[in-house]
């Protein structure tokens, strides 16, 4: 199969540099227009015509306060941050580590710079006569995860079930798919932008650590992990640029993985951030002595 070198370029006047994960893909991925979007996945079965697994959904969104200081916004209230601020626009820093996850593995496979795709998406002119109801971001729920299968009795379930998660899933892809200044508050898009510079130059160094962490069969098929090599990075990034308390960052990145990736990957990335962390502290420490 023909397949393409992914890149991610450190600057528009340099050659794109080729990431030391060698990402291999077919060539047909690398056409798509403008940027992927990310959807969680979604598994049903029917084990009888009156059984059928799907996906469980949560819904809880907290912040730290001193998260919320990394992005110049106090909340003296209570923990809890709004999910939408007074203009209807995305307010959270879950909202702005989606979006920035979904600018690096896009980042990934057009071989693009991550600021200059950021950018690109921020300018995109919107079509005429074209309007998003603001209403959806209040139906959008950012902690919607995969769980533990679900067994109903009867068709009617199962057909109401489907109905639910069709209807989440077109409401995640209208928000995904519209212009980011329409979806996210100012403040948002400078912390979005803000991780992504932070991952563009820090990506080099951090591709040995994650080398370093992550389990043999990660680096031996790294084409079928793009987007949790890429929560690594994002969260990486975030620690040893932003400074954002390492424990609420790797919370964050554990719970991108429920969203957004298979298997044992929240399992795996949990335990590949507090490893690095951990690498990170004795190095600060050694440094001391």
């Amino acid at each position: 199969m023909e397949g393409a070198l992914l890149q991610l370029s450190s600057s528009p006047s340099t050659s794109s540099s080729k990431l030391n994960h060698r990402f291999c893909l077919p060539s047909s991925l690398l056409n798509h227009h403008s940027y992927f979007l990310l959807k969680p996945k979604i598994n049903t079965s029917t084990s009888s015509p009156f059984s059928l697994k799907c996906s469980l959904r949560g819904s809880t969104l907290a912040l730290d306060k001193v998260e919320a200081s990394v992005i110049g916004i106090t909340d003296n209230s209570s923990s809890s941050f709004p999910k939408v601020d007074k203009a209807g626009r995305f307010c959270s820093p879950r909202a702005a580590r989606e979006l920035a996850l979904s600018i690096i593995y896009a980042s990934c496979l057009e071989g693009l710079d991550p600021i200059r795709l950021f950018e690109k998406r921020m300018n995109e002119r919107r079509e005429a006569g074209y309007e998003f109801d603001n209403n959806k971001l209040l139906e959008y729920n950012h902690m919607s995860f995969g769980g533990p299968p679900v067994v109903v009795q009867t068709n009617e379930e199962a057909n109401e079930l489907l109905k639910n998660i069709q209807l989440e899933s077109a409401i995640e892809e209208e928000v995904l798919a519209a212009p980011p200044k329409l979806v996210y508050s100012r403040l948002i898009l400078r912390f979005t932008r803000k991780l992504l510079v932070a991952v563009r130059d820090r990506w080099d160094s951090h591709v040995p650590a994650i080398n370093k962490v992550i389990p043999p069969s990660w680096q031996n098929e790294p084409g079928g992990k793009i987007l949790e090599l890429s929560i690594l990075h994002l969260a990486m990034s975030e620690i040893t640029m932003l400074d954002t308390r390492h424990q609420i960052v790797i919370n964050e990145a554990v719970d991108l993985a429920k969203r957004f990736c298979d298997g044992a990957a929240p399992r795996i990335i949990n335990g590949c951030l507090r490893s690095f962390y951990r690498d990170l502290e004795l190095e600060a420490s050694n440094k001391r002595v």
